[in-house]
């Protein structure tokens, strides 16, 4: 969500901007998978909206389909604020935001970003490479960083680039013959216990067959986060057993999210890290604000910071 509303911003202001992605579609967190006829959200399950910049981008993103109103709180009664999902799935949404660029490349790996001549280098896997003049790296905060390894970056901000850190998230992605049992409106966040969310992909308009989505919680992720992949599904097929209905499970499919919540931010909706030899911004949900708006208020006011410098 980072790097798409900056790439939007940058792109509006007349600059070339080429985003890429190593995942197979857009979108990081915002993730869907198809799964034995269903569909399941499996990173960010929902968004809200608490600027009015940012609910301006909702209401467009509702306007053109790609995202509605779910509900307005979980618990009951609700507390009257909108909850907000992608129709047919999250990814919708980063799949709208990606219509509108000219150069997205997914499936395409960085593998290093070194400084060439006047701008930045970035290698790619198979041996290509991109040359241009500025940077935004919007992946957690780790990896961009390993991408940056013989990068000059200013020792101030690789510093403070090295404190934010993050907790981990597995989640499981169950699809069943029966309907599931999570109370209306089809969603559950649970603060105690090993399981910290309980999504209904029907109930969200997500699926047309029966489908659940559960997050292991944070602790209990780090706990486990060496455990093979079996006795995670084993582990949260038990715990989250009440919400699942009395189908059938068909299929259980364990998604291992390393980054999945920032826990140490940084303080600053982005951060410069090298001006020379053109400026390389950090961006993401680690900067400022998290969750989904916090990511796209993080992209809108990194994007701001490059045009001040390009456009000098």
């Amino acid at each position: 969500m980072a790097g798409l509303t900056a790439a939007h911003r940058l792109a509006e202001a007349g600059m070339r901007v080429t985003v890429v992605d190593k995942g197979r579609g857009v979108g990081g967190r915002m993730a869907t998978r198809r799964l034995g006829g269903a569909t399941l959200d499996h990173g960010a399950q929902f968004f809200t909206a608490r600027s009015d910049w940012f609910q301006g981008q909702v209401d467009g993103w509702v306007d053109a389909g790609a995202a509605h109103e779910w509900c307005r709180g979980f618990r009951r009664p609700p507390d009257g604020h909108p909850r907000y999902a992608g129709t047919g799935g999250m990814t919708t949404v980063a799949k709208h935001l990606a219509s509108g660029l000219p150069d997205v490349r997914t499936a395409t790996l960085v593998q290093a970003v070194t400084s060439s001549g006047q701008g930045w280098r970035l290698a790619l896997d198979g041996g290509d490479a991109i040359d241009c003049r500025a940077v935004l790296l919007t992946a957690p905060v780790p990896q961009g960083l390993a991408l940056c390894a013989d990068a000059p970056l200013a020792g101030v901000a690789k510093a403070a680039l090295e404190q934010v850190a993050y907790s981990p998230t597995f989640a499981l992605l169950v699809v069943t013959d029966g309907p599931a049992s999570v109370p209306p409106p089809g969603g559950v966040q649970i603060a105690d216990g090993p399981i910290s969310w309980v999504g209904d992909n029907v109930a969200k308009g997500a699926s047309a067959a029966p489908a659940v989505t559960l997050h292991l919680s944070a602790a209990e992720s780090a706990a486990r986060y060496d455990d093979s992949t079996d006795d995670v599904r084993t582990f949260m097929l038990d715990a989250g057993r009440r919400y699942l209905g009395d189908g059938q499970v068909l299929e259980a499919q364990v998604m291992r999210w390393r980054y999945a919540q920032p826990v140490t931010s940084h303080d600053e909706r982005y951060l410069v890290a090298a001006e020379a030899p053109g400026p390389l911004v950090f961006a993401g949900d680690a900067f400022a604000e998290a969750k989904v708006e916090g990511a796209a208020r993080s992209g809108l006011e990194a994007a701001g910071a490059l045009l001040d410098r390009l456009t000098a």
